[in-house]
């Protein structure tokens, strides 16, 4: 034997009730069907007697479409000789219905006993026509066996009498039978109670124990329990299977599958419940039973969460180990019919915080006022306090218990995103632990904490690019290009989110496709400025956010501390931030660590070659950098290595603009000024302060080269063509070459041009390669060498790419 629930999306509609009535023909044995309101109705009703309350005439207006709905639904579902007899006690209902409402308008009162009665009908509307399309099923009244009594204003099912009456009441039952939900009656007046919104379920779970059924169903418009709200989270799935205490605690938290006293009846009698989709009955659901599954790599099965949320504070020295304080807190709420979900107090005893609804704060705060007046007179309580607009958010299961580090994971991952948790509470039983934050964040807390516990299919980075010259468009193809192999591989989904170069930006938080992304910013995009950027950027709040600069722009750089304050993460291969002012620079490195966010620029010294991550290691397990030596200008390497008798000095500087290694003013380039930034970058990573200022520069090019514009400078630099050509003649018949080497040698740093020869290391450097050494105490015989391309848009790139998925902390 069977119960099957369905509810008022399963009966709102002429499809919904021909797939119950599949449904049901499927099952063999008996069957109790309980129904809830046609959807929507039970609002509609109570809509309809608020504004008969209200004096509105027009409250017929409303009735009519209550009236007309039934109707419809009769006509489209029901058997042509059924019809009538169904059309004839319906329309009675509707008449009591009419009647009431009309009772009400003249009085202008609605009492809840009326409020009771009134929505009432919703089910017994809808359980008639039900019944009608189960042909050969008999409908019962629930009011007869469904008994409850008032406890503190609310109407509370009487389990024992309830379960006698439906013994009695259901004994001789045919195959089918068909019962409207959520409707009952009390047990001393008889008069017409109801157990609550969702109180369909709780109606079919009372029968299912009562009867000890095989399985309750509950036919609902969804596939089952989510691991999260699937409007919040695109990538949440069905849970295939959920113990008991899983399961309430996910409906107590806002999942409204079930509604939560449903699981109390069958969880004593051990009765599984099957949740399944009316509309996809093909879908195998969620399974809820005693069996707690364990073993599986993911430590919680589900979050939920509750938007609607009220922090409440008592607070007070006085407070301090006096005994049944919290006694007299909760029978205080209890009498004034207000629900704590939530209690969160500190082991002192001087501070407990209670969570509940938004709409009960202010009677809570006038409640406990009144309660505690003799302590707050004299001081032992200092303030009662309410905190509005935020949310709950439950993080639920059985393998979280002795499982160390979960509730370590959830703080870190919800703080790495900038979200501050304002209380939290864990049971002894580990199955939940529930945090308190702002509604505002709850979107990307839920966010962060699916994809952190591996919920979620794949790591998701949410990347903002900023600049799509040839480094922005190279990565973004390479990140088109590896995409697949990382999220297949790697489990890392990399979504780029915002694109935007120095006029547009295009936007899109759930990701821009990379096939045509450059296009769209073009005839898509809204006007930009590197401010705007970057408070769209912080207004959309997206967690695991990335910002990454492939611009040379000071402006962009600028933003990097607001970014960094708010929790994204910063991928540069703009070096002006991390060569500008010393202070700003361990401003930055601060920020970064206090608030977890990375501060990454790997890219900033050679390209692509690992330079600032092994210093870094390095520094990191103590070593201690001694002297640096290094050719890390690709495109000065470039110039004098094509620099011969047939190409002369200035047409090298045009060929390493037109191969993209030279920066857009090439004179950065040749003056040392971004030789100068390396080697800041490099010291600074070393351990040691120094300036721009600070580094000794020996320039080979003439002041007047660097004056005037940029058109000037081509003009000027042919008359330089004849003292390299003599001077490269000369390094050819000594056997030597020219390199612009930087060096740092405890502090103390230098730039210039050398000439060496083939003993050097850096003599048989070729093209745009760049090589560095590092001594240290540990290398000081044998300095590090590091040697590979130091220049290009590609490998720049390429480097900025394994930045982010370094972010990412994948292997």
């Amino acid at each position: 034997m069977k119960v099957l629930k369905f509810g008022g999306s399963s009966v709102g509609s002429a499809q919904g009730l021909r797939q119950v009535r599949r449904i049901v023909a499927a099952n063999d044995g008996q069957i109790v069907v309980v129904v809830s309101a046609l959807g929507g109705i039970t609002d509609r009703l109570l809509a309809t007697a608020a504004a008969a309350a209200a004096g509105k005439p027009d409250y017929t207006d409303s009735l009519a479409e209550i009236v007309a709905r039934h109707r419809t639904t009769i006509d489209e579902t029901v058997a042509s000789g059924l019809r009538g007899a169904i059309r004839r006690r319906t329309d009675e209902l509707l008449d009591e219905l009419a009647n009431i409402l009309r009772g009400v308008y003249l009085i202008r009162d609605l009492s809840p006993r009326t409020g009771d009665a009134i929505v009432s009908y919703g089910e017994r509307l809808s359980s008639g026509i039900v019944a009608a399309v189960l042909e050969g099923s008999r409908l019962y009244d629930a009011r007869e066996f469904i008994r409850t009594k008032t406890d503190f204003g609310k109407h509370i099912a009487e389990p024992d009498l309830t379960e006698k009456l439906i013994r009695e009441r259901l004994a001789d039952r045919p195959r089918v039978s068909v019962v409207p939900g959520f409707i009952a009656s009390d047990c001393a007046t008889g008069d017409v109670t109801n157990l609550g919104r969702g109180g369909s379920d709780y109606t079919a779970a009372l029968i299912a124990a009562a009867l000890n059924a095989e399985t309750l169903e509950i036919w609902t418009d969804v596939d089952g329990f989510m691991t999260a709200d699937p409007r919040v989270i695109s990538d949440a799935y069905v849970i295939d299977r959920l113990s008991f205490e899983e399961a309430m605690e996910l409906c107590n938290f806002g999942a409204k599958v079930v509604y939560p006293p449903t699981i109390f009846p069958v969880y004593h009698r051990d009765i599984p419940i099957l949740i399944k989709n009316t509309f996809n009955p093909e879908a195998p659901g969620t399974f809820i039973s005693r069996e707690r599954v364990q073993g599986r790599d993911k430590a919680i099965k589900g979050i939920s969460s509750i938007n609607n949320t009220c922090l409440v504070t008592i607070q007070g020295l006085g407070m301090v180990g006096v005994i049944g304080v919290n006694h007299r807190i909760f029978r205080t709420l209890a009498r004034a019919g207000i629900s704590v979900f939530f209690v969160s107090q500190a082991a002192s005893e001087n501070t407990t915080s209670i969570g509940l609804r938004n709409e009960d704060a202010d009677l809570a705060i006038a409640m406990l006022t009144r309660e505690f007046a003799p302590e707050i007179e004299i001081g032992e309580v200092g303030s009662i306090t309410a905190e509005h607009d935020l949310a709950t958010i439950a993080v639920v299961g059985d393998d979280m218990k002795h499982t160390p580090g979960i509730a370590g994971k959830l703080f870190g991952t919800l703080g790495r995103n900038g979200i501050n948790v304002i209380a939290c509470t864990q049971g002894a039983s580990e199955t939940n632990i529930s945090v308190v934050v702002t509604l505002e964040s709850l979107p990307k807390a839920i966010n962060v904490i699916h994809d952190s516990f591996f919920l979620s299919e794949y790591q998701v980075l949410n990347i903002f690019v900023a600049g799509v010259g040839q480094v922005g468009r190279d990565l973004l193809e390479q990140i088109r290009l590896q995409r697949r192999t990382l999220m297949a591989d790697n489990g890392l989904q990399i979504r780029v989110v915002g694109i935007a170069n120095s006029r547009k930006r295009l936007i899109d938080a759930e990701g821009i496709a990379l096939n045509d992304c450059l296009r769209r910013l073009e005839e898509e995009g809204t006007p930009s400025t590197p401010e705007s950027l970057r408070d769209e950027i912080l207004a959309l709040n997206i967690y695991n956010s990335v910002f990454v600069d492939c611009t040379a722009s000071a402006e962009v750089a600028a933003l990097y501390r607001s970014l960094l304050d708010h929790n994204v993460s910063v991928v540069a291969s703009n070096k002006i931030a991390a060569s500008s002012d010393y202070a700003l620079y361990r401003e930055l490195k601060t920020v970064s660590r206090k608030r977890n966010a990375k501060f990454l620029f790997e890219t900033n010294v050679g390209a692509g070659l690992p330079i600032i991550n092994t210093i870094s290691d390095l520094i990191n397990s103590g070593d201690r950098i001694l002297r640096i030596e290094a050719v890390v200008s690709g495109t000065l390497n470039y110039i004098f290595d094509r620099m011969s008798a047939e190409i002369p000095f200035s047409r090298a500087v045009r060929m390493a603009q037109e191969a993209g290694y030279a920066e857009p003013d090439p004179r950065v380039d040749l003056s040392g000024t971004d030789v100068i930034r390396k080697l800041v970058i490099l010291t600074r990573e070393a351990g040691y302060a120094v300036e721009q200022r600070d580094v000794e520069r020996r320039t080979f090019l003439p002041e007047s080269c660097f004056e005037g514009s940029i058109d000037e400078f081509w003009h000027r630099l042919p008359k330089t063509d004849a003292r390299f050509e003599t001077w490269r003649r000369r390094l050819e018949t000594e056997g030597k070459r020219l390199r612009f080497i930087a060096r740092m040698e405890d502090g103390r740093t230098s730039v210039g041009l050398e000439e060496v020869d083939n003993e050097s290391p850096f003599y048989h450097l070729s093209g745009s390669n760049n090589v560095i050494l590092i001594t240290t105490e540990r290398y000081r015989k044998y300095p590090i060498q590091i040697k590979g391309y130091g220049a290009g848009a590609e490998v720049t790139a390429a480097g900025v790419f394994a930045d982010i998925i370094r972010i990412a902390n994948i292997r």
